[in-house]
């Protein structure tokens, strides 16, 4: 894989060279660039490389298959994952659900930092928003296997009258992939987190990839699950905190 872009200019000029819209190199560039700016170089400029690697459908553009009040599903398409997903976010800002809605997005990956797409809906449109998505397998049983299963990270973003939302967004593994792949770690420490307690990052791990599966199809896809939130209860967690930083703060 070659360097990393080490600056925005750079990054922005690496985008536009892949051949895609300068929409969709906008997109990209935002999120990678909000991931530098928060600390996740895994999901940083050093995904730009990553892509430059990838064979991807330049062209292809997710779309709306069917839609309800309860449901949403979106054919990625084989576009990429980010693209999928800042589409979905921009149609659920523009038309929120009335209680609660579940989107389910077929053919989407790579999907990136999941708190970065709930995070957008707890700001946007004060929304509740919980996320997973499934990756190739990365991870192997705790008790010695073949990597049997994807990181598949979940995010839940809720949202506060009072400040920031919190944002938790949390990979099933001791590191994740684009760590690896940044050089920020080894292959080796990829395995479930929790040390003698591996088997429960494992499980929750197993437990989205079969969720998804079952809602998406065999293809990797994600889910969410999007409400208007009835109470507020950031404010007062916040207070106990007492100024502890919580997740999701900068």
């Amino acid at each position: 894989m070659s360097d990393a872009p080490s600056t925005p200019t750079e990054a922005r000029a690496r985008l536009a060279s892949l051949g895609i819209s300068s929409a969709a190199a906008d997109v990209l560039f935002a999120h990678f660039d909000d991931a530098e700016r928060r600390g996740k170089r895994g999901h940083g400029y050093s995904r730009i490389a990553w892509l430059e690697e990838q064979p991807f459908d330049r062209e292809a553009r997710p779309e709306l298959t069917a839609s309800s009040r309860e449901v949403d599903r979106w054919d990625g398409g084989q576009s990429l994952g980010y693209l999928t997903l800042q589409t979905i976010c921009d149609e659920l800002v523009t038309s929120p659900p009335a209680s609660i809605k579940l989107v389910i997005a077929t053919r989407c990956f790579p999907t990136g930092a999941l708190g970065y797409w709930v995070r957008q809906l707890a700001e946007r449109a004060g929304l509740i928003a919980l996320l997973t998505a499934t990756s190739p397998p990365r991870l192997a049983h705790p008790d010695g296997s073949e990597a049997l299963t994807g990181t598949n990270p979940l995010a839940i973003a809720i949202p506060s009258s009072e400040g920031p939302p919190i944002v938790v967004d949390v990979s099933m593994g001791a590191v994740t992939h684009g760590e690896v792949l940044a050089g920020l770690a080894s292959p080796e420490e990829l395995v479930p987190f929790g040390g003698a307690s591996a088997h429960k990052a494992f499980a929750l791990a197993v437990g989205l990839e079969l969720l998804v599966g079952a809602l998406a199809g065999p293809e990797h896809g994600a889910v969410m699950l999007v409400a208007r939130p009835d109470f507020d209860p950031v404010p007062g967690f916040r207070a106990r905190a007492d100024g502890l930083r919580l997740p999701g703060d900068s």
